[in-house]
């Protein structure tokens, strides 16, 4: 089956859309990339999208709006891709749309809300639509996240030692993959959300990200704000555990701050980046992981990448891209992954990762021009491992 799958993360910096063909043989998923894409925002859609999200106020229509608006960029996107990586011959997309909340008390998840209306996209490509993937892992008792480690877990699965795959998004997560105490997941803390919340507070908007970490790289860090930051409760909360920007934002950025003084700019950031580092070394020395397959927007952050080296000593640090999956496009992989998983009738959660009583099939369908998919294959268990697969292009029938 070919699928294109469409990603939109906690930094709303663009939508990721991926092109796969997805085969299950025997019980292992191959999955052979055709290639990805970044699509922007339309407009003033970015703006008015993070105007919106916690802990801002907000209203109903706004919330109409931006369904609709994202919905109509999802749309755009999964119509380029389609055209761009699948030569018009795309079967399913699969939407993982735009968190705007994630409803969080003691501990536990009681609600998530992603926007992006999947009509949009079913009626401009004309194909059946997967969406709103997290909310039966939450009512399922889950935290609904981290959903990327279902591929975490059968892609890894029977490396040797204990392998652990880290996403640095907005949000870092980690998935460690078995190492003879089962699988394990869940978000670090911040990756690049805080991040790239200093350099709009401290440019003055000029700026939405730190390039290349030039400016954490000219800083140094303020031990004092350091400890400050690490002393946040999240991190000594047990797995599975999830946040978003419900608590790591703008807000919680300037309390941090105060009292500090004017720190320059160039220190905030060489801090902030040492945090996201140490916490990601914490849980992976806690997870006793033997090697780091990282992924996301953060492994184009070298200075990012070599705090994480240093702070994780002799473990080796590595990009999903030498396994085979392209290390800015690997979540909307997993989503695609996802997706066929539900368009085959397959559980698409390790209950292990999310905190699930049970593993569940993911998502709404949304039918396209062409009707709704065949009825999945029915008998037989699920497949359990993943192999990726580099033989190129894609099939022409």
């Amino acid at each position: 089956m070919r699928v294109i799958g469409l990603m939109s993360g906690t930094s709303c910096d663009a939508i990721d859309a991926a092109a796969a063909d997805l085969e299950i043989e025997g019980d292992t998923v191959v999955l052979t990339p055709l290639g990805a894409l970044e699509h922007a925002f339309p407009g003033g859609l970015r703006r008015d999208l993070l105007a919106a999200l916690p802990p801002s106020p907000t209203t109903m229509a706004a919330v109409c709006r931006l369904d609709t608006l994202l919905g109509q960029a999802l749309a755009a996107a999964a119509d380029r891709a389609d055209r761009e990586l699948c030569r018009g011959r795309a079967e399913l997309v699969v939407s993982h749309g735009q968190t705007v909340y994630h409803w969080t008390e003691d501990g536990r998840v009681r609600g998530t809300l992603q926007l992006g209306q999947p009509a949009w996209i079913a009626e401009r490509t004309g194909r059946t639509v997967v969406s709103d993937l997290r909310p039966r892992d939450v009512a399922a008792g889950g935290q609904g996240a981290p959903l990327v480690s279902a591929l975490d877990v059968m892609w890894l699965r029977g490396r040797p030692g204990t392998p652990v795959a880290l996403n640095l998004g907005g949000i870092a997560n980690i998935t460690v993959a078995d190492g003879g105490r089962g699988p394990l997941a869940y978000d670090t803390g911040p990756a690049n959300v805080l991040l790239d919340e200093a350099v709009r507070e401290l440019t003055g908007g000029r700026a939405d990200h730190d390039a290349d970490g030039a400016l954490a790289a000219a800083g140094t860090v303020c031990r004092p704000l350091l400890e400050r930051l690490l002393a946040e409760p999240y991190y000594a909360r047990p797995a599975p555990r999830t946040t978003g920007r419900e608590l790591f934002n703008a807000a919680y950025l300037r309390t941090a701050l105060s009292g500090f003084g004017h720190l320059p700019p160039e220190d905030v950031l060489a801090t902030l980046t040492e945090l996201t580092a140490r916490t990601v070394a914490d849980a992976v020395r806690a997870a006793g992981g033997t090697e780091v397959i990282a992924s996301g927007g953060g492994t184009r952050n070298p200075v990012l990448l070599a705090r994480l080296a240093r702070a994780l000593g002799g473990v080796p640090v590595r990009v999903s891209d030498e396994l085979g999956l392209p290390s800015g496009a690997k979540e909307a992989y997993a989503f695609a992954l996802l997706g066929f998983l539900t368009a085959r009738g397959v559980p698409g959660t390790v209950p292990a990762c999310t905190g699930a009583r049970h593993a569940r099939v993911l998502g709404s369908i949304t039918p396209g021009r062409r009707g709704p998919l065949p009825p999945p294959a029915g008998g037989g268990a699920g497949p359990v491992r993943l192999r990726v697969s580099r033989t190129g292009p894609p099939r022409d029938s």
